[in-house]
């Protein structure tokens, strides 16, 4: 019984310290955050800050690590089902779902004041599940394939930024089938 309430406690704490740091980007960059603030904003001690993380970079690299495998097995999935049109839907709504149900921390993430490194490993991840080496273009000699890819993997990214930015004012299930309607030539050259 105390393991249960140790792991409900362990669990609130990081949320709180999580929920806290990203609430402190939004206001400032996070190599002018201190541990001290942070503590502060999250009515933890150091102490325990320091019993679950060594410090904001590496509070910051647990929130991107946890979005990157979820954003990993939604791609595969889509992947896997990329030649059915209404399960792919599915699939991206569940995508824009997960978007909506954590747009706090991804509001912050995919903006101006995120890690510009995460936002890379999240297009590096998308180009690797495709088999598209994302350097592979760079030296001008791209086939038609990959450019139609990287239009509508920037193009898909770009969409999803200003929806965050501008309050997800369309709902998960529209943003999907427009992200879906503009990607859906590519899906079709890819399979």
């Amino acid at each position: 019984m105390k393991e249960v309430k140790l792991d409900r406690k362990t669990r609130y704490t990081r949320m709180v310290l999580q929920d806290s740091l990203i609430e402190l980007m939004r206001e400032k960059p996070i190599n002018k955050i201190t541990i001290k603030e942070l503590c502060e904003k999250a009515d933890v001690n150091r102490t325990t800050f320091y019993a679950h993380y060594t410090d904001q970079y590496d509070l910051l690299r647990k929130i991107e690590d946890e979005v990157l495998s979820w954003a990993k097995d939604a791609f595969n999935t889509i992947i896997g089902t990329a030649a059915d049109e209404n399960e792919t839907i599915k699939g991206l709504e569940g995508v824009c779902q997960y978007i909506v149900e954590n747009s706090k921390h991804l509001q912050v993430l995919m903006s101006e004041q995120g890690d510009i490194d995460f936002q890379k490993q999240l297009f590096t991840l998308v180009y690797q599940l495709w088999g598209m080496p994302p350097s592979s273009g760079q030296n001008g000699d791209a086939d038609i394939k990959e450019l139609y890819f990287i239009f509508a993997v920037n193009g898909s990214v770009g969409l999803i930024q200003y929806w965050l930015k501008n309050g997800l004012n369309q709902s998960a299930k529209e943003i999907a089938h427009v992200i879906y309607s503009m990607a859906a030539p590519t899906l079709k050259l890819l399979l």
